[in-house]
């Protein structure tokens, strides 16, 4: 089975495959001395992680299982907090601002944290940063900046970047304005007057004994910049980085494909190989605008699995990644139930075909047991129209249509319950709005209103489905859509539903008869 798995997925066109072949071509003798191949990802901690970062470490997590099934190989996966960056701006999502203001250029691990709760604002975010991959049982090992740069761990790739420091700006002045060559310099010393993070010429003194020297507030500073009396420009921090650590894969947002460039020709100045990679699309807001976490215009992991699990968040990351895509609370259930449908297709599916299949890479393989016996979309219309609903009169519901429903028989749906009521109760009830129907509209509720009179004990959701489209058909409509729309606008007050005999059955007829008898009320 490994072998067959192995060989089919060396000809998947899933893209963490097609990733991973790349690290095979890096290396197809395995990397040298038997080190294991390092996945990096990075994050700047300079206001509060959102879903783009939670993603980068999924997407990367998810070519790191694919190399797995490729490779006997081992690697790491480093996360690493670019946490000794200035503070460039406040954000515009945290307190005490002009607190923060006050420390404008420091180093982000000496920046107080304007939520009072950690050391820095940098330990702060770190802390979110880390707590969110936890929860998420990411196998990642975590590195700070700020760690590496003081414990001298860089400091030998440091008097590398001072003895090649003509070759690294020959590839940066002329990517740079004029006014920013004339200031430009691969290392910033930090001020032993003020803390900051200068952004100054420095002239190299001693590249072996790490010397540079540069003006301070009117006087010539002769200093180390090692032992983190200094941090690189971060395209040459990158490039350092990559060197220093030997990283073999590292994935960058589509806004960063010039800085990539960059900083592959410095690592190659210092000797080394810039890593494999691609450049994923950005995430937009439901306004079309790029995601900033100092903005804090985009959902957090706490907010997307307050409405939806775990599983769903992750499905919206793997799909498409070249692809931009807007990221808000409507994206969710869409999410859950496509997620579900790949889900209920993948144990009847070829190997070739579940290699391509998105909850293979979600789960590595490795699917949960259990099945949905309703869509989220169905779950969200039942507790839309109950109002002020509890999870035991939605399980009240779910009894008379699904068989032996249960918590126990259906963990997975017990809580999607949850979320349901949740995006229920704070997106689709401030929403709803049951129009009047047009007069022919009226007219095909009474015939419906009749028929549900009428049903038999017993009747399934395909009969009553049949019975709606049945008077769906007549000439009152041009298209089957137009009655569907009109079933939803002013039974359900919504633009789009669910199949109608579906969430018939599901509410009831009786019910489903007093929806009707108050939209006909409004077009007396």
């Amino acid at each position: 089975m490994i072998d067959e798995l192995r060989s089919t997925a060396l000809e998947s066109k899933a893209w963490p495959y097609e990733e991973a072949r790349k690290l095979l071509k890096r290396y197809p003798d395995g990397k040298p001395g038997g080190a294991p191949i390092l996945f990096e990802t990075g994050y700047g901690p300079s206001g509060l992680p959102h879903i783009g970062t939670f993603n980068e470490v999924l997407r990367t997590t998810m070519v790191r299982n694919a190399f797995h099934a490729l490779s006997d190989q081992k690697t790491r996966l480093i996360a690493f907090s670019d946490d000794m960056d200035g503070l460039r701006k406040v954000p515009d999502n945290v307190p005490n601002q002009d607190m923060l203001r006050t420390h404008l250029g420091k180093p982000l691990t000496q920046v107080p944290d304007p939520f009072e709760k950690f050391d820095s604002f940098a330990a702060h975010n770190n802390a979110l940063l880390r707590q969110f991959l936890d929860r998420y049982g990411f196998d990642y090992e975590f590195a700070s900046s700020t760690e590496y740069y003081t414990s001298g761990r860089f400091d030998d790739a440091l008097r590398l970047v001072l003895k090649h420091f003509q070759g690294i700006q020959d590839v940066m002045l002329p990517t740079l304005r004029a006014e920013r060559r004339a200031t430009y310099s691969p290392v910033l010393p930090i001020s032993p007057k003020s803390g900051i993070v200068l952004q100054v010429p420095v002239e190299v003194v001693d590249a072996e004994a790490g010397l540079i020297a540069f003006e301070d507030e009117g006087e010539r500073i002769v200093q180390s910049a090692l032992g983190g009396l200094s941090k690189l420009q971060w395209k040459v921090d990158w490039a350092m980085r990559w060197v220093a650590l030997g990283v073999d894969y590292e994935m960058a947002g589509k806004d960063l494909i010039d800085s990539v460039t960059q900083s592959s020709k410095i690592a190659r100045v210092l000797g080394g190989r810039p890593p494999e990679g691609f450049n994923y699309e950005m995430f937009l807001d439901e306004h079309g605008e790029k995601i900033s976490k100092s903005k804090g215009n985009g959902l957090s992991l706490d907010q997307w699995l307050t409405y939806g699990p775990e599983e769903s968040l992750a499905f919206f990351a793997y799909r498409e990644p070249k692809k931009a895509k807007q990221l808000h609370m409507g994206v969710i259930p869409r999410a859950v139930d496509e997620y579900w449908q790949f889900r209920t297709n993948y144990p009847t599916q070829s190997l070739k075909e579940q290699l391509g299949n998105p909850v293979h890479h979600i789960h590595d393989g490795k699917l949960p047991q259990g099945e949905l016996p309703v869509t989220f979309g169905l779950l969200l219309n039942l507790v839309g129209v109950m109002g002020e609903a509890t999870k035991e009169q939605v399980w009240g519901y779910l009894a008379n249509y699904v068989p032996e429903a249960s918590a126990e028989k259906y963990p997975e749906l017990d809580r999607l319950i949850d979320h349901a009521l949740a995006y229920a109760r704070d997106f689709v009830a401030p929403t709803l709005q049951r129009r009047a129907p047009e007069p022919h509209e009226a007219e095909a509720l009474r015939q419906l209103d009749t028929q549900l009179a009428a049903l038999p004990a017993g009747a399934t959701a395909e009969d009553i489905q049949n019975i709606v489209y049945e008077i769906g058909k007549t000439d009152a409509f041009p298209s089957l859509r137009d009655w569907f729309k009109a079933l939803y606008e002013t039974l359900l007050g919504s633009a789009q539903g669910p199949r109608m005999g579906s969430f018939i059955a599901l509410y009831g007829a009786d019910n489903s008869r007093k929806l009707i008898a108050e939209a006909l009320a409004k077009a007396a």
